[in-house]
């Protein structure tokens, strides 16, 4: 079992950044795979970023590639979204999720209900 907790949040201008953190407690980040999603209003949660846990290989839905990046600190417990040119089609409440898959990463990475631990989620908004 793991809990998730994110913080990191808030309200910045458009091209600005943000830093969003996930502390897990309970196991270590590096024994997961460890995913980024967001949940606009009125949309359905959507894959942000997601990190390998057995050699940290990283994947990033196309409207974030080249402005995220995900990174651990296993010493820490902590996964990051480090979230750089941020426009306000990025405003959303953003969820970190640990999934026990070891199998496919590179294929189901973006799949919600490979999944198994969620966070309560941090709000983002981008002013334009």
């Amino acid at each position: 079992q793991v809990q998730l907790v994110e913080s990191g949040g808030g309200l910045v201008q458009a091209g600005g950044s943000l830093r969003l953190s996930c502390a897990a407690s309970g196991r270590t980040v590096s024994s997961y795979n460890m995913g980024w999603f967001r949940q606009a209003p009125g949309k359905e949660r959507e894959f942000v970023a997601a990190i390998k846990w057995s050699d940290a290989s990283t994947y990033y839905a196309d409207s974030v590639k080249g402005r995220f990046t995900i990174s651990r600190d296993n010493a820490k417990n902590t996964v990051y979204l480090q979230m750089n040119s941020l426009k306000p089609e990025d405003t959303a409440v953003y969820s970190c999720a640990a999934g026990r898959f070891t199998y496919g990463v590179s294929l189901y990475y973006y799949r919600q209900d490979m999944y198994d631990y969620w966070g309560q989620g941090t709000q983002v908004t981008v002013s334009s």
